[in-house]
């Protein structure tokens, strides 16, 4: 009787053992969320950027400028517009993937500073910001698209 019970306690200790073990593997996190690259580039490096991205549909172009400075006075080839001071400004970027690439511009750097720090305050891995703007932009001899 006495090696039976002998038994069940080493049975009972490793079952506790496999047991205890599942457990706390279940609950370790899992791997740690990629770091984020929030930046400022120049507009040469910019315009590098998105040729280097040219054919990457992970990589979008943000204006976020009123439309009327997007049609009136041009924008970068194939962006897109997220007018800053809408209403549904973060609602329209809460609905973007996180993990894609982004580069965002405005006229002069406040607009996209400031939606900068919403997109990294909402998670975004990564996202690039053209310093000083559209401005700086055509004061570098880059095209804009008038459409």
């Amino acid at each position: 009787m006495q090696k039976m019970s002998k038994s069940l306690m080493l049975l009972a200790l490793a079952v506790s053992l496999v047991i205890g073990g599942v457990l706390v593997g279940g609950c370790s996190t899992s791997d740690p969320e990629p770091a984020q690259i929030i930046l400022n580039l120049s507009p040469q490096q910019a315009s590098d950027l998105i040729q280097d991205n040219a054919n990457n549909i992970d990589f979008l172009v943000i204006d976020v400028r009123a439309l009327q400075e997007f049609d009136t006075t041009g924008h970068i080839e194939n962006a897109i517009l997220i007018d800053y001071h809408s209403d549904v400004f973060e609602d329209r970027i809460g609905y973007l993937d996180r993990d894609k690439i982004y580069l965002i511009y405005c006229q002069t750097g406040i607009r996209s500073g400031a939606a900068l720090a919403v997109m990294e305050d909402l998670g975004f891995v990564e996202v690039y910001m053209i310093s000083d703007g559209l401005d700086a932009w055509e004061g570098a001899g880059l095209p804009v698209v008038i459409e």
